[in-house]
């Protein structure tokens, strides 16, 4: 009967899955000890909780882990990564210029995903400026304001 402990928390993992988001918000509240999980995106904090209260019964990552995964990350994420993104000038028209490239965003190729009133928006990130429905834009604002109708800062919009 070992499997009925690990059941349990299956069982209670995939009902909060259709909890409500209220119902969401408190069981964070319960596991994490917040108040404000800081987002009412009902898929992200579904695998938040259910991350954490695997934890909890499991145990977590052990210290050499969460080292290893740093480094990791230092080293191959996109939107991170020193080697992708330098800072080193690049020869333009045979002068030096410096990239202006925002560091915030990921590398060209990445594409952003957002829900936005039961819409799934994808932004391509390209070289110079971004993709969506098939369209250039020069900045993410741009396109936070062609979907809402107002302005939007591009980075709070999408939180690339």
């Amino acid at each position: 009967m070992e499997d009925a402990p690990n059941n349990a928390l299956i069982d209670g993992i995939m009902a909060l899955k259709i909890a409500s988001l209220d119902e969401m918000k408190a069981k964070y509240k319960e596991v994490f000890g917040q108040e404000s999980p800081g987002s009412n995106n009902r898929i992200y904090l579904w695998r938040k909780i259910a991350y954490r209260l695997q934890e909890i019964k499991y145990g977590g990552l052990t210290e050499k882990a969460q080292g290893r995964i740093s480094e990791l990350i230092e080293r191959y994420d996109p939107v991170n990564n020193k080697t992708i993104r330098s800072n080193e000038s690049a020869p333009v028209n045979g002068k030096t210029q410096n990239m202006k490239r925002d560091r915030r965003l990921p590398i060209p190729g990445a594409i952003l995903r957002k829900e936005y009133k039961g819409r799934m928006l994808e932004v391509r990130v390209l070289e110079k400026g971004f993709e969506f429905e098939n369209k250039h834009y020069r900045t993410l604002s741009a396109i936070a304001t062609d979907i809402t109708g107002a302005h939007w800062n591009g980075f709070l919009f999408f939180k690339p």
